[in-house]
């Protein structure tokens, strides 16, 4: 059986009150009057993976380091592959993807900054919705169903007047113009969800299963590395369409379909995405502190959007390095607080997470331990 995560929060709330009574130390004391930090954090930490977070964590890194001047850390976006690679070999003591590690994954570790034996802990912390960007000359507004996605991608629809098209968009004028879909070249978390939308919800029109490296072969239209490079070619071409981190599609002006949820054309928003968020459950045969949730793609509920990133901030649960720990942990107390998610939000126009699901995320934050 699968727990909703809502019905969680009363297990999870003593724990949280913990996470939360660890972040107090760090305030300053009532009656106080220096502005000066009393911080007692220290050191370098270096990070990396998942594109579609940068902006969000670089806004992240400013707020945390603001309020622990002796901190330093770095993000290196090198995709969600690069990021869980490189938490995996000790390189990262924490790491974003825009997926989380399979169980099996999990099992055949090593986890090399971690203490041997330790479980890691997945933290739901950036929701977004993923944008199917387009750009034809002439068409500003596009509606478009998962079949209709699917076959695009697959190469099944190699023109824009294609009738399967035309019926989703009357009154729009549609040229004779071929279709080309840009897709990740890199191993990519964006991918993988938005991959498991098209195999989930086409209805066959898309028959690869789910995989960060762009799992269709043939492979239609062309391969661009990153998110920005795939805005960069959508961008720069004529009926272009592409997949991309909502926020940065925004940023650039790029147009983005409307995607067909039940009997209505949904447009991404933050909210549709994390309504989407809440309503899943988790996955089972997770640890404790491993809050991978399962996305139901086939949702017709009404103000859902169901192609969505839920990007995931992971760390060890107990860390070999004593000197890490606590600044991998107050920076993801910092990530997951209300100011934290309001900060990313601002930035990068991302869904801030909800009060229920922050409660979650302390819990398991508190369990971070050195050895």
């Amino acid at each position: 059986m699968k727990i909703s995560r809502i019905a969680q929060v009363g297990a999870v709330a003593a724990v949280a009150a913990l996470a939360l009574a660890g972040c107090a130390s760090n305030e300053t004391p009532t009656g106080d009057t220096t502005d000066e930090p009393t911080s007692t954090l220290s050191g370098d930490i270096a990070g990396g993976g998942a594109s579609s977070q940068e902006v969000a964590v670089n806004a992240w890194i400013a707020g945390f380091q603001t309020a622990n001047p002796d901190v330093n850390i770095t993000y290196d976006p090198a995709g969600s592959g690069a990021g869980r690679e490189s938490f995996q070999a000790g390189a990262f003591p924490f790491a974003g993807s825009d997926r989380a590690f399979k169980i099996e994954e999990i099992e055949a570790g090593p986890f090399d900054a971690c203490v041997d034996g330790s479980s890691i802990i997945e933290l739901p912390t950036y929701i977004s919705p993923i944008a199917v960007i387009f750009n034809i000359d002439g068409v500003d507004s596009l509606n478009l169903d998962a079949a209709t996605i699917g076959a695009l991608f697959a190469g099944t629809i190699t023109n824009w007047n294609d009738p399967q098209i035309a019926a989703l968009n009357e009154g729009v004028d549609l040229p004779d113009l071929t279709v080309t879909p840009v897709h990740r070249a890199d191993d990519s978390g964006t991918t993988e969800n938005f991959t498991d939308y098209l195999f989930q919800a086409s209805g066959g029109t898309w028959s690869f299963e789910p995989d960060g490296v762009w799992p269709a072969t043939p492979v239609a239209g062309e391969a661009a590395q990153g998110t920005s490079g795939v805005v960069s070619a959508v961008s720069g071409g004529n009926g272009t369409i592409g997949y991309a981190d909502a926020s940065r599609a925004a940023e650039e002006g790029l147009s983005a379909a409307a995607v067909k949820v039940g009997d209505e054309f949904v447009e991404y928003s933050p909210e549709a995405a994390a309504a989407i968020v809440d309503e899943s459950p988790f996955e089972e045969g997770r640890a404790e502190g491993d809050l991978a949730i399962s996305l139901d793609r086939t949702s017709e509920e009404a103000g859902v959007y169901p192609i969505v990133l839920v990007s995931y901030t992971i760390a060890c649960q107990e860390y070999a390095d004593a000197a890490v720990a606590p600044v991998v942990k107050g920076f993801l107390e910092y990530i997951a607080s209300a100011e934290g998610q309001d900060a990313a939000a601002a930035a990068s126009g991302n869904a801030p997470i909800s009060d229920s699901l922050r409660e979650q995320v302390n819990a398991a934050i508190a369990l971070i331990v050195a050895e």
